[in-house]
């Protein structure tokens, strides 16, 4: 096998006032890349502007990361929008957070939906493509972040705009390659022996378990860990400690060539 490299992503900027949500300064320190909130799903304006100065410090590529707009759900609860609803919310978060980044000097990178847009595009090509229509119209060169091997792949790819293939380390898998919805038992995993193996299996193999005891085939470009948590930044510290370990550089991910 070649050098291995791979990207280590993480949500960030979601505190609210004086909801402080995480630990962006260590988590950025850590991760390679940083999707920032837009406001919509958590964030407001100063803290976002923090959160961007401190990932500039911290040489941390940066991302969007735009959703519903569901301050009270954290943009975790399922909507039914029409798509040109959805394309013209996501471009202007776009449009905000680019305002902040600009004058912070940072160059956006990527957008990664978050929550349950994200969960519903991996199923949907309709609301991918509502979503990769957004990003067309305000910078066709930014990757979007989808689920590896979802319908969101697929119809983001077919409609010219690049794609990151992500995976998670912190959620279980069914079957079919969609997230085990949060609620669940087993949804979200807290042993971090279990985080820290997902890690090296996706990145080293390109395999997931799933929650029924198989395991999947998964190409990914980027590993995703929750930065909300309570235990997020020693959680991110072993991972990222397990795959150098491992010979994996953790690198802020070019968009494949085949993208």
């Amino acid at each position: 096998m070649g050098a291995v490299s791979i990207d280590l992503n993480s949500d960030l900027g979601e505190s609210f006032g004086r909801w402080q949500l995480g630990d962006d300064g260590a988590m950025l320190r850590l991760v390679s890349s940083a999707n920032v909130a837009c406001g919509f799903h958590a964030g407001d304006p100063h803290g976002l502007r923090r959160t961007l100065r401190a990932a500039r410090e911290a040489g941390t590529a940066v991302g969007a990361h735009p959703g519903y707009w569901d301050l009270r759900g954290f943009g975790r609860v399922p909507m039914e929008l029409p798509p040109e609803v959805v394309r013209d919310d996501i471009l202007y978060q776009l449009g905000a957070l680019a305002a902040l980044a600009a004058a912070e000097e940072v160059r956006l990178r990527h957008v990664k939906p978050h929550g349950a847009l994200y969960n519903a595009m991996a199923v949907d090509a309709e609301l991918a493509l509502a979503v990769a229509e957004a990003v067309r119209a305000f910078d066709a060169r930014l990757p979007i972040m989808v689920l590896a091997g979802s319908e969101a792949e697929r119809a983001v790819r077919g409609a010219g705009v690049p794609v990151l293939r992500e995976g998670f380390l912190d959620r279980a898998y069914r079957p079919d390659g969609t997230l085990a919805p949060r609620g669940t038992p087993g949804a979200v995993h807290s042993d971090p022996e279990r985080v820290v193996r997902q890690a090296l299996d996706l990145a080293l193999e390109g395999t997931v378990g799933t929650v029924e005891g198989g395991r999947l085939e998964l190409a990914v470009d980027t590993l995703c860990l929750h930065g909300d948590g309570e235990t997020a930044v020693a959680l991110a510290r072993r991972v990222r400690t397990a795959l150098e370990e491992a010979g994996v550089t953790v690198a802020r991910a070019d968009v494949p060539q085949d993208a």
